[in-house]
């Protein structure tokens, strides 16, 4: 009888450890608006995820971008996410003013990866041209509290204005702010993402456009992680000059709450599919392993931190 209670309670025991051992895992990963350079970046991760990790189920989700994804993480509502690298700081250091009621402390990052570059893309029949050729006129600054609107901030803060100088603000996605400068009903958008994003290549294949510059001297007022940049000619349809602007690192982050070896995983398997990543968006190509753990406002998660040391990026 003894052995046979046993048995039994070996078998059950198997039973009960059995799933656990192969539990699947959900891989949420936060992205931005649909006609963004996150977003398409999202997809191309996610499947990765979902073929080459074993018992991960991943999905895709569209957000408000920077500010709403660190809040997500979190609050435990994702596994990985994109983000600019001034959200991340101001998350980490609980500014409110962007967005953070309290210093975030969950969050872990998983490394830096391309630029976003300030695109300001104004209408040529409104006449704007600079900086300064923005006061009285419309423009839109992205989604409330976004990344993209921080920026705004900071950009006409260095350039000696600020939301009251405009003649009207318009808190909208890209895709929105696109269709209201066809429309004739808005002069310009800010939009901080990757070099051809989507939004303003549809703008400027339908209408004739301004590539606003930044001035180095404006950016230089502005500071880390702000940095002076090149949107190259031929960018966007008529844009046939180099245009100086600002550009900011946007990095994949996570958080405490993701084991160190799905982090490790996820880490490896970004920085192993660059290729794959360049192919879902030309964004893609300015992800260097060389750069991953460098810079981060946030301590790396401790599964980034063994890959970029198997890889020598890290002693």
């Amino acid at each position: 009888m003894k052995a046979r209670f046993l048995g039994f309670a070996a078998a059950a025991a198997v039973l009960v450890s059995a799933p656990q051992a192969h539990a699947q895992q959900f891989v949420n990963v936060l992205t931005g608006g649909t006609s963004g350079v996150y977003y398409p970046l999202g997809v191309a991760i996610a499947k990765i995820y979902g073929d080459k990790i074993p018992n991960v189920k991943s999905q895709v989700q569209a957000t408000k971008a920077s500010v709403e994804n660190l809040n997500l993480l979190q609050q435990g509502r994702g596994e990985i996410a994109f983000t600019l690298g001034d959200s991340l700081k101001a998350a980490w250091d609980g500014d409110p003013e962007a967005g953070f009621k309290a210093k975030l402390d969950k969050l872990r990052v998983i490394g830096a990866i391309y630029p976003n570059y300030i695109q300001i893309v104004a209408t040529a029949e409104s006449g704007i041209k600079t900086l300064a050729d923005l006061k009285g006129k419309s423009l839109s600054v992205g989604a409330p509290k976004s990344g993209t609107e921080l920026n705004s901030r900071a950009i006409l803060k260095a350039a000696g204005m600020d939301y009251k100088d405009m003649g009207k603000i318009e808190y909208l996605p890209f895709a929105e702010s696109v269709d209201l400068m066809k429309n004739r009903q808005l002069a310009a958008t800010l939009q901080s993402a990757g070099l051809g994003v989507a939004s303003l290549k549809d703008l400027s294949n339908s209408s004739e456009i301004n590539v606003v510059s930044v001035p180095k001297d404006v950016v230089d007022k502005i500071g880390p992680p702000f940095v002076a940049e090149t949107i190259p000619a031929g960018t966007y349809k008529g844009q046939d000059k180099d245009v100086p602007t600002a550009a900011v690192i946007n990095y994949l982050v996570t958080s405490t709450a993701v084991s160190d070896d799905l982090a490790y995983q996820m880490t490896k398997l970004v920085f192993d599919s660059l290729p794959d990543l360049a192919s879902a968006h030309a964004a893609g190509k300015g992800i260097k392993l060389e750069t991953a753990a460098a810079g981060s406002p946030v301590p790396l998660h401790p599964g980034a931190i063994k890959y970029f040391k198997e890889k020598g990026v890290l002693k």
